[in-house]
């Protein structure tokens, strides 16, 4: 299923969303956390031993509920599953470009031995308020 212009407009915008994966047991975990896409698909960029990462190795399952910073009404709901994991160069340089676009400078903080991965999340379902009839 593609993205509708919506949910990339809230994607590439400054706008938080909540990424919800499953834990062992099934209980789901849910992360507030910056987000991207390329048009086709979410990207989530974590570390590789953090729990959702760790989570859709394990069970690719995943909904990513988009907030707009500036409308609570105004959001997109992503639920689907991880198809690809980038790591290296690749996703060390997507962190810099999501704090530019969060914070305005390049990723501070300390980054593990394992450097940074993109989740690559494709759609099977996206609900946004127009797409249901709100």
């Amino acid at each position: 299923m593609p993205l509708d212009d919506d949910t990339v407009r809230l994607a590439k915008g400054k706008n938080l969303a909540t990424v919800v994966t499953l834990m062992p047991n099934g209980q789901p975990q849910a992360l507030l956390t910056w987000i991207d896409t390329d048009g086709e698909h979410i990207l989530v960029n974590t570390e590789p031993q953090r729990q959702k990462a760790r989570n859709v190795a394990r069970d690719p399952r995943i909904t990513v509920l988009i907030h707009s910073a500036e409308n609570p009404w105004d959001w997109s709901e992503v639920r689907g599953h991880v198809t690809e994991t980038v790591d290296g160069g690749e996703a060390r340089r997507h962190i810099d470009e999501l704090s530019r676009k969060y914070v305005g400078t390049d990723y501070r903080n300390p980054i593990g031995p394992r450097g940074r991965v993109i989740l690559k999340v494709t759609p099977d379902k996206v609900n946004t308020p127009k797409l249901l009839g709100r």
